[in-house]
């Protein structure tokens, strides 16, 4: 059973089995993470009447996002990982939605008028993640994302939607099977955070 965890855009928390999504709890709530998180998982287990135990590895989204939502979810997966003595392994959250739309251009929002991004071809990502202003991505296929929809004038007819973390799963479940072993869990934030410090200190 796999725990996926992912605070790029929502909050969302889901519990896989088999790779099918046993329960799922999701709110886009930005400045709720730290709130919402514990809740949704204790929800999810007690749905599908598990216990902490019963999880045999966690699978949690990296980013690109803003860095106070991205660290509850980074540092949730990371604890829960040490106390459960589970695998922890981190993916891209873009690619959620990359996998789930075969070619694509998946964009989030970056705040300052920016947009996180990445393009997809069958599913698998073959450029990016960059931060760009909007006007400068060049997108091929649907254009899917929160991201997206904020900037209609430079994406128009996007799609709007969330990384599903049980997505991210299944991405994880693929690349182990191809082999894959190293699945970093540092944040991807592409850019320094807005707080550097007290200036003059």
């Amino acid at each position: 059973m796999i725990l996926a965890i992912d605070t790029s855009a929502a909050v969302a928390v889901a519990l896989v089995r088999g790779g099918e999504t046993v329960a799922s709890r999701a709110e886009f709530a930005p400045r709720g993470h730290a709130e919402l998180l514990a809740g949704f998982i204790e929800a999810v287990l007690a749905e599908a009447g598990a216990a902490t135990a019963d999880v045999e590895s966690i699978v949690v989204g990296t980013g690109p996002a803003p860095f106070t939502g991205l660290r509850v979810g980074l540092v949730t997966a990371r604890t829960l990982g040490y106390a459960l003595g589970v695998p922890v392994r981190g993916v891209c959250s873009l690619d959620a939605l990359g996998v789930e739309h075969g070619t694509a251009t998946v964009v989030a929002d970056a705040r300052r008028k920016e947009v996180y991004w990445a393009r997809y071809e069958d599913g698998v990502r073959v450029a990016g993640p960059s931060v760009s202003a909007p006007a400068d991505v060049e997108s091929a296929g649907v254009v899917v994302g929160r991201g997206a929809a904020l900037y209609a004038e430079a994406f128009p007819g996007a799609v709007p939607a969330d990384p599903d973390p049980a997505a991210l799963a299944r991405v994880v479940d693929a690349a182990l099977a191809g082999g894959q072993t190293d699945f970093p869990l540092e944040p991807l934030y592409l850019r320094r955070p807005d707080v550097h410090g007290v200036p003059g200190a």
